[in-house]
Formats: structure tokens, C-alpha cells, sequence
């Protein structure tokens, strides 16, 4: 707050002790509940941010209850509406450094330059260690060039201000707005003496900040991702050894990629190996591929994949036999038929095709005809299962197979108009996925596809079979493909309408620390729920849980070192619920475990979410958090794409009891 504001604070506080109470606040009651939302007004506070009611959350951000103006700033970290920055940046003066937090995270998450000077000034003068650390966050997300030189410089006064800085780097590096000083600083936060958190940080900037060239500190960079204690930090920096130059890269990555006793780091190293020739790391590519590890064999085959030129058919032939995983064999079996002789696809296709047909599991079929697609002349037979494809995950995996057939740089030009046709075919198919998918290949610039069709009134007739805001995905990709192809500046990303409020009754009886049991084929994972961050997602969790929504569904997807996703009842990832529900975002970072609500975007969740394989950055502020995995990490590091949900238990969930003198 500003002057004017403390100055009452103090006459309140001299008066009574406390805050003179407003009107709204004298109406507060109490109800029986298992946590916070006991307090009616904590309720009508994160219903208006449910409702996004800027108008009705904007006075409670003065509110004289201390709690009741942080609930208020921290609502606006997922409103995010600009009407509040003034309010909130005033508020980084409050009298309590927990509303300052709160407040310096909304503006972060509203993200407007407009905040910069007004951070940079509160950094200088704030004293609370916490309060810092968000302040030097929110300014990597707000700042320009003057956030930049102003964080390359900082000098940390404590572990929290240093970790808070290099998170704000870490933002800045995402938004493109760092400099050579900001590079330095990263790298000299990878120094061992620095606290893990800043470590962490600085690591995955340099990871995931595009368009380094990270040559001229190489030493550094190896030393990290050797020597660090902490994988995580090894994992990331691996992954920064991409932007390195050096006579040597294969070397140092192999070795790496074969020695590191965490399989996150392994793969990473893997990753970074793009653009290297196959017979430099030919070793170490053939032992991830066979790794014990499953999630580093999968991320191997897609990096050849990816990275095919220069890979002979044969030696993958050869080392074949040992590979049982379904995604692994279909990704080699791909890079086989793409670099074979044609008399040798003459052979192989047939084979393959009959192990599709022989296949037991929806999802082995499904990968089977990927690894199909590493030869044009199967297109037609891709295509046709496609369209008589009874389980989703197949026709979804076989439009993506075509999709990457169409994206290849020897792509046939003979083939053009027969792959405009499929993809107008699946548009016009009702599926929602096929036709987002072919929706989104048809606006893919790389593609040229605009030429193909001369009428797109097709596009317009799709999106209007629509049911929102269940199809609300494919909704955005349609219409994201009808301005492209009218030349139209893109629309804006249509909203989801508001169906579905917070069962309060519901949230009322389930716990702070309320445990959920996850049984899986590869044994059981149990969650502890945020329902006082979260309260909606959680309650929504819970709701579909009564109702065995869960129970005998799969992962249906599962990137190596970054998540595994389950909720789907078509087993695709395109299965949403017949509503949606808000994101809600909170000061919290994904870390390992961390367990959030799957999304085509803000307000668009329902019924998928994910477990994180390690820290995932680039999530925080993004995608909802509201639970953490407490027991079996060690089984969602073994987690594969098809492995079935047994069921889902919340454990001991406790009514709410109230009294008989109520």
C-alpha cells in the first residue's frame, strides 16, 4: 500500500489492536469445513476468481482482513486482467510481506511491462528474503532490456534472493529478452557453492533459452553436468551442451550419455547430440537404445527419428531383435524403411503389415503404423485404417504418422493432392481429433497447402458440428486454419464459456494433506492434493473419482523426462468432459512428482493430467498445479504409453460434521 493506506492501517491499529473491519467483513461466517474454506469470504474470493469477476475481486484487495487482500492478489495471478496492476503494484508496500509476495506473483503473472519500474524500485528497497526472491521472479516476467541489466547485476543478499534471481533469469530467457551479461551470470550461478534452487535455474536457461551459442563456456558447462550432485541440474545443463560447439562434442556426450547413473541425464545427453554424424556416437546411440531404462530407449529411437540421414538401415536391423518395447521398435522399424533400398522395403512392408494386423493392444497397432509411415508407398494403406479404425488411439497415432510423411524434405510432389484430400477427408470425418490434426497440417506454412483448395468452406462446416466446450481444442485449431487460409490476422483464441463452478460442498470435506491411491499395472502411486490452492481442480478430481471415471483408462501419453499423462476415455489425449473448468495458478513450481491439469490453454481443462519425471519450468504459472506424487515416483518413472489405471481411491475422505448446537 501507499502512504495514505499505512497511515490509516496505523490509526486502525492503535484503536483496536486490529483492522477496522468493512462492511463485507462483518458479514464473514464460519462454516464446517476440513480446511480454509470453512471462511465464507475465502469462498466468495475464489468464486469471483472462478467467475474471472475482476469487478468484484478488485475491492478485497484493500480489504482490512490480512488474508483476505492476499487471497485477492493471488486470484489475480489466474484472472490476470490488467485493471488490477495499479491496485497491485501499490500493494507491493502493504505492511505485511505475505500480501507483498502475493501480489509481486500477480504481476508476474499478468506479465505487463507496465510493472517493471515499479519492481526494480520495490527490489531495491524490500528487506523480506521471500518477498525478494518473487519480486526478481515476477521482474523476468515483465521486464525489457532495463529487467535484464538490472538482474545481471543484482547482487543477492541471501539464498532465497539468489534463487528468485535466477528464476527471473530463467523467465527473461523464455521471453527473449536476455542479454551477454544475463549468459555470464547463469553460467557463474552453475558454480557448486550456489544453492541448488539458483543452480537449477540457471541450468535450465541455458537449456531452454533459444539461440545460444554457449561455446565459449564449455569447461563450465561439463563440469555441471558431470560433476553436480543434484541430476536435475545435471539433466538440464546435458541438455545446454547442444549449443556448444566443439572437435570433441561426440566424445564428451557419449560418455555421458553411457555413464551417468540417472536416466533423465543419459537421455538428455542423447538429445544433444543433434547434428552430430551417426558414426561418432554410433556406440552410445545403440546402448541407449537398449537401456534399462525404458524412457531413455524411447527418447533414443525418437532422436533417430529425428536425426535419420546419416543412420544405416543395417546396423538397426541387426540390433532389432533385442528391442520388446512397442514405441522403440517402431521408431527404428521407421528409420529402417526410410534408409532401406526400395527391394528391401519390397520385403520388409508386408512383414510389418502383418504384424500390425497381429497385434494385441490397441496401442502396439497404433505404433505399428508409424513405423509404417518411414515409407511413402504406404500411405494408402496408413490412410485406410485410419478411417475404419475402431479404437481412437489408432486412427490418432496413423493421421500423426501421416502428417510426419507429409513433413519430410523428400516428401513426393506426385503425392501432393492425394495427402490435400486425406487431409480434407479427416476434417470432414467428425472426429475431433483428426480433424484438429489435419486442421493444423493444413496451415503449416512448411507444408504450402494453401494452393490445394480452392474452396474451404469444409473447415467452416466442421467447426459448426461442433460441441463446445468439450471440442474447444479442435475449435482453436480450426479456427486457426480458417484465418490462415483467408489471410486474415489470426482471430482471438475463442474462450471457453463458464459451466462449471466449484462444488464447495465437496471441497469442504476433503483435507489439506487428503491422500488419493493410484493403482497402475506397474504398481501404486499415491497423490497428496492441493485443495487450498486449488481448489476447483481438486474438487473436480475428486467428483470424477466418486464416479470411477479413471478406473481402466491408460496413459496414453508418456515423454521421456517429462511427463506422463492419463484421463483420457478415448485413449488418444483428445477426450475432454462436457465442461470445462479454470485454471488456477499459484507461487508454486514444477518440481519432480508435481501433478497438473492438462490443457489446450487457459480455462480449457477437464479430465486429463499429468505427473512430472523431473522440473518442468516452462509449466509454472501455465498449467494448474494440484497435487504431488508422496510415494512411487519410482513407478511413474517406469510408466509407459498403454499401461492401464487400475482404479483411483481418495483415501479416507472425511465428511463434514456439523454440530447439533448449529
Amino acid at each position: 500500500m501507499k502512504l495514505r493506506y499505512t497511515w490509516l492501517l496505523a490509526l486502525g491499529t492503535l484503536a483496536s489492536c486490529q483492522y477496522l473491519p468493512l462492511q463485507r467483513s462483518t458479514t464473514s461466517t464460519l462454516e464446517p469445513a476440513n480446511n480454509k474454506f470453512g471462511d465464507v469470504t475465502l469462498q466468495q474470493i475464489y468464486t469471483l476468481q472462478d467467475t474471472r469477476n475482476t469487478t468484484g475481486l478488485l475491492p478485497y484487495l484493500s480489504d482490512p482482513n490480512t488474508s483476505y487482500r492476499r487471497h485477492a492478489a493471488l486470484a489475480f495471478a489466474s484472472v490476470q486482467d490488467t485493471a488490477a496492476l495499479a491496485t497491485l503494484q501499490d500493494m507491493l508496500e502493504d505492511s505485511v510481506a505475505s500480501v507483498r509476495e502475493a501480489s509481486a506473483y500477480a504481476l508476474g503473472q499478468i506479465g505487463h511491462k507496465r510493472s517493471e519500474a515499479e519492481i526494480i524500485n520495490r527490489i531495491s528497497e524490500e528487506q523480506d528474503p521471500e518477498v525478494q526472491a518473487q519480486l526478481l521472479e515476477a521482474l523476468g516476467k515483465t521486464g525489457t532490456a532495463q529487467a535484464a541489466d538490472f538482474l545481471a547485476n543484482y547482487q543477492a543478499t541471501s539464498p532465497e534472493a539468489q534463487a528468485g534471481q535466477a528464476w527471473g533469469l530463467y523467465r527473461l530467457g523464455l521471453r527473449q529478452q536476455q542479454n551477454q551479461a544475463v549468459v555470464q551470470k547463469a553460467v557463474g550461478l552453475l558454480a557448486p557453492s550456489t544453492i541448488y534452487e539458483a543452480r537449477l535455474a540457471a541450468a535450465h536457461f541455458l537449456a531452454r533459452t533459444p539461440k545460444l551459442d554457449l561455446t565459449q563456456y564449455r569447461q563450465q558447462l561439463l563440469n555441471a553436468a558431470t560433476s553436480d550432485k543434484a541430476p536435475e541440474v545435471r539433466m538440464a545443463t546435458a541438455q545446454a551442451l547442444a549449443k556448444v560447439r566443439a572437435l570433441d562434442k561426440a566424445t564428451f556426450l557419449s560418455t555421458i550419455a553411457q555413464s551417468d547413473p540417472d536416466y533423465r541425464v543419459r537421455l538428455s545427453a542423447v538429445r544433444s547430440m543433434s547434428g552430430l554424424d551417426f558414426g561418432d556416437i554410433k556406440t552410445a546411440i545403440l546402448a541407449a537404445l537398449q537401456d534399462q531404462n525404458i524412457n531413455t530407449a524411447v527418447a533414443t529411437s525418437e532422436f533417430l527419428v529425428a536425426n535419420n540421414a546419416s543412420v544405416p538401415a543395417q546396423t538397426l536391423l541387426g540390433v532389432l531383435p533385442n528391442l520388446l518395447d512397442a514405441r522403440v521398435r517402431s521408431n527404428v522399424i521407421w528409420v529402417i524403411l526410410k534408409n532401406s533400398q526400395v527391394q528391401n522395403r519390397v520385403y520388409l512392408n508386408p512383414r510389418y503389415k502383418q504384424q500390425f494386423h497381429n497385434a494385441r493392444t490397441a496401442y502396439d497397432k497404433a505404433q505399428l503404423l508409424k513405423a509404417l509411415s518411414g515409407d511413402f508407398n504406404n500411405y494408402e494403406f496408413i490412410a485406410e485404417q485410419v478411417f475404419v479404425a475402431e479404437q481412437p488411439v489408432i486412427a490418432t497415432t496413423g493421421m500423426e504418422a501421416l502428417i510426419l510423411m507429409r513433413q519430410q524434405p523428400d516428401f513426393p510432389k506426385r503425392l501432393e493432392s492425394a495427402f490435400a484430400e486425406i487431409f480434407k477427408h479427416a476434417v470432414g470425418s467428425g472426429d475431433v481429433a483428426l480433424v484438429g490434426m489435419a486442421a493444423a497440417a493444413i496451415r503449416d506454412p512448411k507444408l504450402n497447402l494453401r494452393n490445394q483448395y480452392g474452396n474451404y468452406a469444409f473447415l467452416s462446416q466442421a467447426q459448426q458440428k461442433l460441441e463446445l466446450p468439450r471440442d474447444m481444442e479442435t475449435n482453436i485449431e480450426l479456427q486457426k486454419t480458417i484465418d490462415y487460409l483467408s489471410g486474415k490476422q489470426e482471430s482471438e483464441t475463442p474462450q471457453n464459456p463458464f459451466t462449471h463452478p466449484i462444488d464447495w460442498e465437496l471441497v469442504k470435506t476433503i483435507r489439506p494433506n487428503q491422500q488419493v491411491l493410484l493403482r497402475t499395472e506397474k504398481g501404486s502411486i499415491i497423490l497428496q492434493l492441493f485443495v487450498e490452492d486449488a481448489p476447483g481442480s481438486v474438487a473436480n478430481f475428486v467428483e470424477l473419482t466418486k464416479q470411477d471415471f479413471f478406473n481402466n483408462l491408460y496413459f496414453h501419453r508418456v515423454v521421456p523426462n517429462f511427463v506422463a499423462q492419463g484421463g483420457d476415455k478415448r485413449g488418444d489425449g483428445w477426450g475432454s468432459s462436457d465442461y470445462s473448468i479454470r485454471s488456477e495458478f499459484t507461487p508454486m513450481h514444477y518440481y519432480e512428482g508435481y501433478v497438473g491439469m492438462a490443457s489446450a490453454g487457459k480455462d480449457t481443462e477437464s479430465n486429463q493430467w499429468f505427473i512430472t519425471h523431473s522440473p518442468t519450468p516452462h509449466l509454472d504459472g501455465r498449467y494448474t498445479i494440484f497435487a504431488k506424487v508422496i510415494d512411487g515416483m519410482d513407478v511413474v518413472h517406469r510408466l509407459e504409453v498403454g499401461d492401464k489405471i487400475v482404479d483411483v481411491e481418495v483415501l479416507n475422505l472425511q465428511p463434514v460434521v456439523t454440530s447439533s448446537a448449529e
